[in-house]
């Protein structure tokens, strides 16, 4: 599950560095199906942030990565 995560998050990333952020994995919990994201950068301090990591971040995982449940931020 971490290396589907990965990959997700990989693909994402290209977008929040277009927009001066940027995004690290931080962990999966294969057993609840939470992720564990760090977002740095500008999107590190935004305003807009957590809905940044709802709306596109948590979505996309959920769609390609059967089994999480969440995805949260540190």
């Amino acid at each position: 599950m971490k290396e589907q995560v990965q990959d997700v998050v990989n693909q994402i990333r290209p977008i929040l560095q277009a927009d001066g952020g940027d995004i690290e994995l931080i962990g999966v919990d294969e057993k609840t199906g939470i992720v564990t994201v760090g977002l740095r950068g500008r999107c590190g301090g935004c305003p807009h942030a957590q809905m940044t990591l709802q709306a596109v971040v948590e979505k996309k995982i959920k769609e390609l990565v059967p089994g999480v449940t969440a995805v949260e931020r540190v």
